[in-house]
């Protein structure tokens, strides 16, 4: 999802602590013998898990805040694949799969362009894992516009500006329009790389369904219930179009309930408002995965490749 009105002001009080240890090498993760040998990652934020420490600029510029850990990483060195391109970046949509993504509006980090993600397939390519479509609906840009000042009663409900004539959910009608992209993406990843086993991997459940945590995450509670039915619906239509696309489906969503943005410190697996964190120490994206859900990310990928 899309970090672009979060990324900068933090970036900026950061930047001299861009470094974190490495990941783990596969070596040390104890890695069998790989049964792929090419893996290309494709993505938005929550697929690089974005971050302000420990941004990773070996396969993206660093204004994609791909982070260290991010599953990608932890996947490529558990399988011991020899050749790996992440190409994962903050406020992609389905249009960077074909298009360069500028990233150069990050203030204080390195100038750049994020080439086309597609880019990265070649016809070699036997493992391609994708994580897109929040950005594409406004996911991101939703849960900012509903954050409220004011509690209930005393504040309207956010919902009320998603209705449409006639009962209809203007999020549920984008929702919907996306899947032809995500159809599309998967239909060009089977046209560059064929041999590919494909992964289209979901969002974690950032929300939970019976309750809020105001002023904590200063959302109405009814508003946060909305949403997450809204990203329940994202990744319903991801599993439809991966099962109609050829592709397999990875449910991140499933484990992660219960470790959503109210969720205390260390059972949290998705930052809420306040741009902190423990896992790493430090700043953090809000209302993006921390570490700990990059690990779930990686884990569930790893369980659904059988590994």
């Amino acid at each position: 999802m899309n970090p672009r009105l979060l990324l900068p002001a933090l970036l900026a009080a950061t930047t001299t602590l861009l470094t974190a240890p490495a990941p783990a090498t596969a070596a040390q993760l104890g890695t069998p013998t790989p049964h792929f040998h090419e893996y290309v990652a494709l993505g938005d934020s929550w697929s690089a898990d974005v971050t302000v420490l420990g941004i990773d600029h070996t396969y993206a510029p660093s204004g994609c805040a791909q982070s260290t850990w991010n599953y990608p990483k932890q996947v490529a060195a558990r399988l011991g694949v020899r050749t790996f391109r992440d190409a994962t970046c903050g406020g992609a949509t389905t249009v960077e799969m074909t298009a360069p993504q500028n990233v150069g509006h990050v203030p204080l980090l390195a100038q750049g362009v994020n080439p086309a993600q597609f880019d990265r397939l070649t016809p070699t390519t036997d493992l391609v894992t994708v994580g897109i479509g929040g950005n594409d609906v406004g996911l991101a840009d939703t849960a900012l516009g509903c954050l409220n000042p004011l509690p209930a009663p005393l504040a309207a409900p956010c919902r009320s500006r998603f209705a449409e004539p006639g009962g209809k959910d203007l999020m549920s009608r984008r929702i919907a329009a996306a899947k032809s992209r995500i159809s599309g993406v998967l239909t060009g990843i089977h046209q560059r790389s064929p041999r590919a086993t494909v992964l289209v991997v979901d969002y974690l459940a950032g929300v939970a369904d019976d309750h809020g945590c105001y002023p904590l995450v200063p959302i109405l509670d009814e508003d946060l219930a909305w949403f997450g039915a809204r990203l329940r619906e994202l990744n319903g239509m991801l599993a439809s179009a991966a099962r109609e696309g050829g592709a397999t489906f990875v449910d991140t969503y499933r484990g992660s309930v219960g470790h959503d943005v109210c969720a205390p410190d260390g059972t949290r697996w998705v930052e809420g408002l306040a741009p902190l964190s423990s896992h790493p120490v430090g700043p953090a994206v809000p209302f993006h995965p921390n570490r700990l859900g990059a690990d779930h990310q990686a884990a569930t990928v790893l369980q659904t490749l059988g590994s």
